[in-house]
């Protein structure tokens, strides 16, 4: 059964969907002209710019977090093993190749994030207990009509199964192993202490405090890992040239087989690198979305801008550190995969030490990812369920994890790639009808900002 699942995850992840991702990334960038690089001074001053700036901002009336708390949240759930193991472990299948079709998707993917964000502000309704709910499911059927109405509930269950699946048990899991293998804490210990401080952080503050907490949490975990991955980089410099050409050269001819390395297509690379890419940055997904919906902004291109941002952090960024550092070390092709391959990198400069810096990373990144994927899980299940029946239902997602730490789960991370294929067929079909709408605001956002500028 298993086998047949693995052979329709290749088949989902293959040139269809690569064709999609990428047609449909295209096709927004020409419609917002290309908005993520000729226009990347415009939204580099409008994010961090804003961000760093000390004069006073006014984000609109409108919203729960700050466009800065809303961004922590959501790099608190893209940033995780993701970037860490799944990047490693696709370049151990897909060899060297795969980075460059993960740039590709990261390039086109900027603006389609922008849309999504720009869609999930503009359509974001307030609920009854006064939190904003917004996302893929929302725009859908606001503006879409009875097929939209369809497509959003195929999104919301794709997306319910994706939260558990990525969530409650890839990131759960992947933190109790790591600091049971580094730290020797028991398994079922690391699942109560992740559910235990989740519920004291979300319960006392549902998602403003979840905003709260990620803003700082997110920026000292990202820079612990950016020093330590730069770390191997600059002492394996001299490989830089050789890793660079390898990632080109085997992006367009199969890679042969070295070392523990057995060999991958050209096929191969391009899908490992889209899979991890997106589930990665989650552009085309539009489950980030969800937590820009709730941002207070005074326009929704503006949060759209943010969307850019956070793919460049985790993608171009950090992503692309874990695999020059897998790569330019030389223990890519050694055997291993995985979080195990990244481990092996650092280990290689860093010794012991690195272990440590590492698996502190790991457990910082997939815990803000398991608390951050609430914003999506209490979306979903307030759409699917309705707002009340969410005080109920939460409760799946702080019980799964102490039952997923325990586990095998590598069937899981199959599951959580087809529930990735499912979401993004119907959003990818949303965002292309609602094209125009999204180029409109884009439009609309450039002439008050140019107005400002006077």
């Amino acid at each position: 059964m298993w086998d047949k699942i693995y052979d329709f995850m290749d088949f989902l992840w293959g040139i269809p969907l690569m064709v999609l991702v990428v047609g449909a990334g295209l096709f927004l960038s020409m419609k917002a002209g290309f908005f993520q690089i000729i226009h990347f001074g415009t939204w580099w001053r409008k994010t961090v710019g804003e961000v760093f700036s000390k004069a006073k901002k006014d984000h609109g009336n409108e919203g729960q977090l700050t466009p800065f708390q809303a961004i922590s949240t959501v790099l608190a759930g893209t940033v995780g093993s993701g970037n860490i193991a799944g990047v490693a472990a696709a370049i151990a299948i897909g060899g060297p190749g795969a980075v460059f079709w993960m740039w590709i998707i990261a390039v086109v993917g900027m603006v389609t994030k922008m849309a999504e964000v720009t869609l999930a502000v503009k359509y974001r309704k307030k609920g009854e207990n006064g939190e904003y709910y917004g996302g893929p499911m929302y725009y859908m059927k606001a503006a879409l009509g009875k097929f939209g109405k369809a497509l959003a509930g195929i999104y919301a269950v794709a997306l319910l199964i994706l939260v558990l699946t990525d969530a409650c048990f890839v990131q759960s899991n992947t933190l109790a192993t790591t600091a049971q293998d580094v730290f020797h804490v028991p398994l079922l210990v690391s699942g109560i202490a992740v559910v235990g401080i989740s519920l004291v952080v979300i319960l006392t503050g549902g998602v403003n405090r979840i905003g709260e907490f990620c803003s700082k949490l997110v920026p000292p975990m990202i820079l612990i890992y950016i020093i330590g991955t730069l770390g191997v980089i600059i002492m394996n410099i001299e490989n830089l040239p050789g890793t660079f050409s390898m990632i080109f050269q085997y992006a367009f001819e199969p890679a042969p087989a070295i070392g523990g390395f057995v060999g991958s297509t050209i096929t191969l690379a391009m899908a490992r690198g889209a899979s991890r890419g997106i589930f990665s940055n989650e552009a085309g997904m539009g489950t980030a979305s969800t937590v820009h919906a709730t941002a207070m902004t005074d326009h929704p291109a503006h949060q759209g801008m943010y969307g850019i941002l956070e793919v460049f952090i985790d993608t171009i960024i950090i992503s692309s550190l874990t695999a020059l550092s897998v790569i330019a070390s030389g223990v890519w092709s050694n055997g291993n995969t995985g979080v195990v391959l990244t481990f092996d990198a650092f280990r290689s400069v860093w010794g012991q030490f690195g272990i440590i810096i590492l698996a502190v990373a790991v457990i910082l990144f997939t815990f803000s990812s398991y608390i951050g994927f609430y914003v999506e899980f209490r979306t979903c299940a307030a759409y699917l369920f309705g707002e009340k029946r969410v005080k109920i239902i939460k409760w799946i997602f702080f019980i799964m994890p102490i039952i997923a730490v325990t586990m095998e789960v590598e069937k899981i991370w199959d599951m959580a790639d087809m529930a990735v294929g499912f979401i993004i067929i119907p959003n990818m079909i949303a965002l292309l009808l609602l094209s125009p709408k999204f180029a409109e605001l884009v439009k609309e956002y450039r002439a008050k900002i140019k107005m400002e500028d006077r």
